[in-house]
């Protein structure tokens, strides 16, 4: 009778997962397909656009680069040599030295000429105290702010505060940024004075030659969680966040590469500080301001302005991220409840918040779900050999296929890979993806979400095996 039961429970379960599964897939192909249009349209639009008039363009948006420093010593003179290499016509380098306590900001002194300058400034979003502002006798263009420590999210609020560019583009310190990517993702402000914030691809360097700040010659990790991670990634940016200009807009900008309007960004306040998701929420902040205000704020996803990024290769790394990762996810859905399955805000609360509750919020628990009910329902004789092959083949074959059609749209457009080894590489790493790695990834989620309901709002140590000497001018 008990038996019964749980064998009658396990089929459920079973088929439940089972149904979930095509609909995540299912949801995960619409995106490939409208981000396949909507990459053939850019790319129509961008074929004969012309970049060297926009660098001598009287009518150019100024933009101020934000970059958060805290005890880099060793490599903040080259990152901001790599920032003033950047080709755009009005660009301001704003470095904030987030408190250090080491020697960075005697190194800018002495690198850049700085002297101080009368810190006249509107404080218009919370910070730390500014203790003094600089300016370089070398490159006037770039402005070193000098805080007391507050985190990420506050030291980009000081910046925000110091800033004069009409729009801001904040970077992470390690983020290798191609020379052309400003004058790439700036386009859709050009166009639509409706868009209050673009994001462009980010892509995994790990294994790829670095020299002087750039990726000279791209290519595929050898190393299991870096190949992985470079699937994941493409993914993510091709067909992820390009399909959603087509389905609502995006609700994620990377935080390691983005540009925004600054009006927009002061008038929601800045960075949250009490969060880890500081970068998803400033962008739920904008997108739900527009609609509470009844205008369109556009986000908008541009494929090829490039930057770089390393990708962690330890196991423990990896994991902390990701707990993080899915501990900002949960806090910022939370505080957004009221906009999921809202008509009142449209697209956004109809189909873009409810993916990211079903399918991101909710997709580990339910797959650990399947992990366990279809192994335990083949046990109990819950379930049969077919059903577990089919199970097998959505979950997962189907997976490999979406992987396989997004290096497919990758090698069709921008082809960064040129080795056919690498071509290879990828492949493999595609279908190895979903065996063991993806199963690692629930795990941490699962985690993520336990910790945030214990209230743990933690970064954890993130540290990196370094990708080379930034650019020097």
């Amino acid at each position: 009778m008990i038996l019964d039961f749980v064998t009658t429970v396990l089929a459920g379960f079973a088929w439940a997962v089972f149904a979930y599964f095509i609909v995540v897939n299912g949801c995960q192909t619409a995106l490939l397909i409208s981000a396949t249009a909507a990459m053939r349209r850019h790319r129509q639009r961008v074929w004969q656009e012309d970049r060297a008039g926009l660098l001598g363009s009287a009518v150019t948006p100024t933009i101020s680069a934000l970059a958060p420093a805290y005890n880099e010593e060793a490599n903040v003179a080259e990152s901001v040599h790599a920032l003033m290499m950047l080709q755009y016509p009005a660009l301001e380098v704003v470095l904030i030295n987030d408190g250090s306590g080491d020697s960075t900001l005697d190194v800018l002194i002495r690198t850049f000429d700085l002297y101080p300058i009368h810190p006249i400034f509107r404080n218009q979003v919370q910070s730390q105290p500014v203790r003094g502002l600089y300016r370089s006798k070398i490159h006037p263009q770039l402005l070193v702010v000098d805080k007391e420590n507050g985190g990420k999210a506050d030291a980009l609020n000081a910046g925000l505060n110091c800033a004069t560019g009409e729009l801001v583009c904040a970077i992470d310190a390690d983020t290798l940024i191609e020379p052309d990517a400003l004058l790439r993702i700036v386009r859709p402000f050009l166009t639509d004075e409706n868009v209050v914030a673009a994001g462009g691809t980010i892509r995994v360097a790990n294994g790829s030659t670095v020299a002087h700040g750039r990726v000279l010659d791209a290519r595929v990790p050898r190393g299991l969680l870096a190949g992985c991670q470079t699937v994941e990634y493409l993914r993510s940016f091709l067909f992820g966040r390009l399909g959603w200009n087509n389905l609502g807009g995006n609700l994620i900008i990377s935080g390691a590469f983005g540009l925004f309007r600054r009006e927009s960004v002061l008038e929601v306040g800045g960075y949250t500080h009490d969060t880890v998701g500081e970068d998803m929420e400033l962008i739920a902040d904008l997108r739900r301001r527009g609609q509470d205000r009844g205008t369109a704020s556009r986000v908008d996803f541009v494929p090829d302005p490039v930057a770089w990024t390393e990708v962690p290769e330890s196991w423990r790394v990896l994991g902390r991220q990701r707990d993080r990762w899915h501990r900002g996810l949960t806090d910022v859905l939370r505080r957004h409840r009221g906009v999921v399955f809202n008509p009142r805000y449209r697209a956004l609360g109809v189909v873009v918040y409810p993916y990211y509750v079903v399918v991101e919020l909710l997709g580990p628990v339910v797959e650990a779900l399947g992990l366990v009910a279809v192994p335990l329902g083949l046990m109990l004789g819950a379930v049969d050999v077919a059903f577990a092959a089919l199970f097998l083949a959505v979950a997962y074959g189907w997976g490999v296929l979406l992987n396989v059609a997004v290096i497919a749209l990758e090698e069709l457009t921008y082809r960064r890979y040129q080795r056919w080894s690498d071509l290879l590489l990828l492949l493999f790493w595609s279908v190895v993806e979903g065996v063991g790695y993806r199963q690692l990834t629930v795990y941490w989620r699962l985690l993520g979400l336990w910790r945030y309901a214990r209230g743990s709002k933690d970064w954890g140590v993130m540290s990196r095996k370094g990708l080379g000497t930034p650019a020097r001018v």
